[in-house]
């Protein structure tokens, strides 16, 4: 199972983007410059370097991702990138959401240990990500049938 987030802008839509909105800029930088602010132009190229920057931290921030892997045995979560992993037997594993502040935190426990998955998941994202979870652990924590 991967988690990540919805990142529905590409590479080149973002420097798209980010070049409309320096030519915006830069136009009405033009204008203020023409009125007779002469420091429009300079704070317009500033302003559309820090926007550029900031929009393409963000848009990083989308490269996380989980791999959550379940088998009879275990249940592993690699976090990427960072390559951290937690490893869980996969019959212990408890499924759960934890109130932390004003929003819902989905962790897997099992014998005292705990991590936390889909931090980077809208609200509805973690809720269906935990349903999962759940579904597929069933399937190798429910006795079987003969």
């Amino acid at each position: 199972m991967w988690l990540r987030p919805n990142r529905s802008l590409s590479r080149r839509g973002l420097r798209r983007l980010c070049a409309a909105l320096a030519a915006v800029t830069v136009a009405i930088a033009t204008l203020g410059a023409r009125a007779g602010n002469v420091y429009a132009p300079l704070f317009a190229l500033v302003e559309s370097a820090a926007v550029a920057y900031a929009l393409s931290l963000a848009w990083h921030a989308g490269d996380r991702s989980e791999r959550i892997t379940i088998d009879a045995r275990s249940l592993q979560v690699e976090c990427l990138p960072g390559h951290r992993r937690a490893t869980f037997q996969s019959y212990w594993v408890r499924v759960r959401m934890r109130q932390a502040g004003n929003r819902q935190r989905l962790v897997l426990t099992s014998h005292g240990g705990e991590v936390e998955v889909g931090a980077f998941l809208g609200e509805e994202e973690r809720a269906d990500a935990m349903q999962r979870l759940r579904r597929l652990l069933a399937q190798y924590t429910a006795p079987q049938r003969k």
